[in-house]
């Protein structure tokens, strides 16, 4: 017979991720940004001005998808990319002055997304230890 669907650990967190992903949208469309940039627009307003190697590394995504993404945000004039000083082949990502405004409604959608899901801050909390531990001990 198998594994029964709804009992795996695997794919709770896949089909979870996407209502989740769903329920940002309408969220972030007043900020004209997707998920994925606004998980980069979280990132930058934490620790600005990065290669973009390191913002990959941070928020988990390749290379290769952070290029349009950024492209993207720079058109929004929410970020910009200058080559680092001293190297031409690397690219250092910073908030505008646009973009660094966005900080409050970032927040707020954050907020509004939490809500929405019905968890306390405990709750929350708690899910994201978990997450974590198995992202740690998988990768």
């Amino acid at each position: 017979m198998g594994p029964i669907l709804h009992e795996q650990v695997c794919y709770t967190l896949y089909s979870t991720s996407g209502v989740i992903t769903q329920a940002y949208r309408s969220l972030l469309e007043p900020l004209k940004l997707t998920y994925p940039q606004y998980v980069v627009m979280m990132a930058l307003l934490q620790k600005d001005k990065v290669s973009v190697t390191a913002l990959a590394e941070t928020v988990g995504l390749s290379k290769p998808t952070m290029t349009p993404l950024l492209k993207r945000l720079e058109l929004l004039e929410y970020v910009t990319r200058e080559f680092e000083p001293g190297d031409d082949r690397k690219k250092c990502i910073s908030l505008t002055l646009l973009g660094r405004s966005l900080a409050t409604d970032i927040d707020r959608a954050a907020k509004d997304a939490l809500c929405a899901t019905g968890l306390s801050r405990d709750e929350a909390d708690q899910l994201i230890s978990l997450c974590q531990k198995i992202k740690n001990k998988l990768s």
